[in-house]
């Protein structure tokens, strides 16, 4: 009778230690996927002088480079991100929103391919209200920054 008193102690430990093992693999396993989640931002100046990591998942943004957008096959279209100071060719698949435009602000997520940022979607951005932050400073450091006019 003593046997069965221990082997329900053991299981019990034993069902401890497996929920626990489980508990760490499935925190290890969020905080690996926030890891990309949190895109970080860059400028075109940023991703030039600290090149992001193969496969790195980031946030480019600046103006669209006047001259720069050519529409390839069906929905793929490139253009170059600039800050006024780097440029970097974009490339992107997809439907693009109705505000992108040449000398437009932008942000775009993806990752850098053979020299390309390969973006994953795009957001147009015409004013400050709705540029990051990151985006507004980025160009006001390089003195392009121009406040949007109100509408009169």
């Amino acid at each position: 009778m003593a046997g069965m008193t221990g082997l329900k102690k053991k299981r019990r430990i034993t069902l401890i230690v497996v929920a626990f093992v489980f508990l760490g693999g499935a925190t290890a396993l969020v905080g690996y996927g926030l890891r990309d989640g949190i895109n970080f931002f860059r400028s075109p100046t940023q991703v030039v002088e600290d090149p992001p990591r193969v496969d790195e998942v980031f946030r480019i943004g600046g103006l669209v480079e006047e001259g720069s957008i050519v529409r390839g096959q069906g929905e793929t279209i490139s253009f170059r991100v600039t800050d006024t100071n780097q440029t970097i060719p974009v490339s992107f698949t997809g439907i693009l929103p109705d505000l992108f435009a040449e000398g437009q602000g932008m942000v775009g997520t993806g990752k850098m391919e053979n020299g390309v940022f390969v973006a994953s979607e795009i957001l147009a951005k015409h004013d400050e209200s709705y540029m990051p932050k990151e985006v507004v400073d980025a160009l006001k450091q390089q003195g392009v920054y121009k406040e949007a006019k109100p509408e009169s």
